[in-house]
């Protein structure tokens, strides 16, 4: 099992030239890299994959990238995205920064330019959730900082670590389905490929029994068929 250390950057580009040159530099650079050929691919990569950083070439077949950098904004509003742009398409950069881009970077680059914006727009813009302590539950309520469900009736659960660290990082990301392959790496730290992410079901199941949600018809922590899980609307507050 292998600790996650790498940043992973997702890169959507159609010119197969300039993509292996932007995975060239940023896998010498130290990071892992993603990549999609076109805006179909790139918007179900983006929407799906677990990456620190996407780098966003506006230009796509399929879906475009302003559709993908709209679709990313809805999703996961604090995530560092960067646009590539040809030079001179002063309008794109505009509705690209307008549209919640973090920096953008004008073709032809270099790679020494490209790396410092990636680390710079990573440095200033790391995502970072909303810290939860509290979930209100329909019996009770999960005190985080107390690493405890309290119920009603008087009765006390205690939790795990990495039972609140779940919690509190499905919490923080209301709203958006969270896959087994990124509670792996951001909440377990590990490589997603080298751990059966069987291990995040029986977690939830352990938790559930200790919320008091039921497995069958869970209103705390629901399933969300071939995707992963989320933490109902009513409860994230």
């Amino acid at each position: 099992m292998l600790a996650m250390d790498k940043r992973r950057v997702l890169v959507i580009e159609d010119d197969s030239a300039i993509r292996q040159g932007l995975v060239d530099a940023l896998q010498f650079a130290g990071y892992e890299v993603l990549q999609a050929a076109n805006g179909n691919d790139g918007l179900t990569e983006a929407l799906r994959a677990t990456y620190d950083l996407l780098l966003l070439d506006l230009i796509l077949p399929g879906h475009s990238g302003f559709e993908i950098l709209q679709a990313v904004r809805a999703a996961r509003p604090t995530l560092p995205l960067i646009i590539l742009t040809a030079r001179g398409e002063e309008a794109d950069r505009i509705k690209g920064l307008r549209l919640g881009a973090d920096d953008y970077v004008v073709k032809p680059f270099s790679v020494r330019e490209l790396l410092a914006r990636v680390e710079a727009v990573l440095r200033r813009s790391p995502e970072r959730p909303i810290e939860v302590n509290r979930i209100p539950l329909p019996d009770g309520v999960a005190d985080l900082a107390r690493c405890e469900v309290r119920f009603k009736d008087g009765s006390r659960a205690e939790l795990s670590e990495r039972e609140v660290q779940l919690l509190r990082y499905l919490a923080s990301h209301a709203g958006r389905v969270i896959s087994r392959e990124e509670i792996l790496q951001r909440v377990w730290r590990l490589d997603p490929r080298q751990v059966e992410t069987r291990t995040i079901d029986m977690h939830v199941a352990h938790l559930r029994a200790k919320l008091r949600d039921d497995a069958d018809q869970p209103k705390v922590l629901l399933t969300v068929r071939g995707r992963g899980y989320m933490i109902a609307a009513t409860q994230s507050a």
